[in-house]
């Protein structure tokens, strides 16, 4: 007998601050790129600078080659500067990434972001993904989204992780440990445990 087909997958994303917004809405190739360019800059003028700072080095390699000076005992505006930048990155990058993880992850066959009027500008609105904007009670499609393939295996699994982070979030505010699962899974008669009962 052939498996059933799972029908379509829609994921919709509500967000009532643009701040709110702009955080999850990092493309990361584009921030890969720029860190790359980052860091290339951070490495050319940590060289410079322990050229023009021989005296920074600490000594704690063997090899003089092999030593960190401490950069940031300058105060140097431009290295700071570069530094902060990178840390805002590479935050951004590791962090701030979801709707391009849930388009890379295939998750579903489509997307929408759910947005206030007042909140909406194209611009925004995560490539592939489509808007629907709330005014009046009632929401208008302002945005048409691109449909994605994706196989019976991810909606399933999908599907799966969303009952594990709402299973977690119960154990938790019911305070149920793990300990507890397992010594009443143990408890169980074997017949049940195998699913060859109730």
């Amino acid at each position: 007998m052939a498996p059933e087909k799972i029908g379509s997958t829609a994921i919709f994303e509500c967000k009532q601050a643009l701040c709110d917004l702009r955080r999850d809405n990092c493309v990361s190739d584009v921030a890969r790129q720029q860190l790359e360019t980052i860091c290339q800059r951070r490495q050319l003028l940590e060289n410079r600078l322990r050229a023009h700072y021989p005296n920074l080095r600490n000594g704690n390699s063997l090899f003089p080659e092999f030593d960190l000076p401490d950069l940031t005992v300058l105060g140097h505006r431009g290295y700071a500067r570069l530094l902060r930048e990178l840390h805002a990155l590479q935050n951004r990058l590791f962090d701030c990434t979801k709707f391009d993880k849930l388009l890379r992850y295939r998750c579903a066959n489509l997307y929408f972001l759910v947005l206030p009027e007042e909140l909406f500008q194209d611009s925004e609105v995560p490539v592939g993904w489509g808007a629907l904007v709330e005014a009046d009670g009632a929401l208008t499609l302002s945005r048409k989204p691109i449909w994605h393939e994706t196989t019976a295996e991810l909606h399933t699994r999908l599907l799966h992780r969303i009952a594990v982070a709402g299973t977690r979030v119960l154990n938790r505010k019911l305070e149920i440990t793990f300990d507890e699962i397992a010594a009443g899974y143990r408890d169980l008669p074997v017949r049940r445990r195998l699913g060859e009962g109730g």
